[in-house]
């Protein structure tokens, strides 16, 4: 004899199913709207995120001034080191291949170090720049930097890789307009071949994500 199934019972696991079908929409439609939103949010991001490589030599020249009145015309795809009165000064053409504006923080010099050295300093201990420098999205620009203390304690290292006509290696930390998405690039400062001994041939060996993973 067959069991009469009430109408209630029917309408209570009716209500069950219909429950958790809305539940499991409910869910799917979470997960769609948080992966919507991540992958906005990277959009976001890339956009305004800089990437900092040496200018080309058919690029514009860029005058740069220094606060003691040292001032130097450098050319698309130059670098310059050069020792006058006791100061080192060090300037550097740039090219923003990003999509966001750059904004440089600071610096850190190391002529000794290998190019193959896949390390960085930490950030706190860069130097930091006395006003802002800002690289356009998709533009040129330059940095600058100088020696001046005469007990720095990178003078000696730095004037040695001047006066040898040695490289130099340049690491510099940089972010976009608001504040993030922090990288440091580094960059070697190679003696040119003849000509001027100011001027330098740089070229860029290695980015670092600081703010988001680093694929390396």
């Amino acid at each position: 004899m067959v069991a009469a199934v009430s109408w209630e019972t029917i309408s209570s696991l009716a209500t069950a199913a219909g429950t958790l079908v809305l539940a499991v929409a409910t869910f799917s439609s979470v997960r769609s709207a948080n992966r919507s939103a991540r992958v906005a949010e990277l959009s976001l991001m890339a956009g305004l995120r800089p990437v900092l490589v040496p200018s080309r030599p058919e690029h514009p020249p860029e005058w740069v001034n220094f606060a003691d009145g040292y001032a130097l015309e450098l050319s698309g795809g130059q670098a310059s080191a050069e020792e006058v009165d006791g100061a080192i000064y060090l300037t550097l053409a740039l090219h923003n291949v990003g999509n966001g504006m750059g904004v440089l923080h600071g610096w850190y010099i190391d002529p000794g170090r290998e190019v193959g050295d896949g390390r960085h300093a930490d950030p706190d201990e860069f130097r930091r720049q006395s006003r802002d420098l800002y690289v356009p999205a998709g533009y040129f620009g330059f940095w600058q930097g100088a020696i001046r203390e005469p007990d720095d304690a990178d003078r000696a290292a730095v004037h040695r890789a001047i006066e040898e006509a040695t490289p130099i290696t340049l690491d510099l930390l940089y972010g976009d307009q608001e504040g993030g998405q922090r990288m440091i690039t580094r960059f070697r400062l190679l003696p040119s071949d003849g000509g001027d001994p100011r001027f330098r041939q740089p070229t860029v060996t290695r980015h670092w994500n600081l703010d988001r993973p680093d694929p390396r």
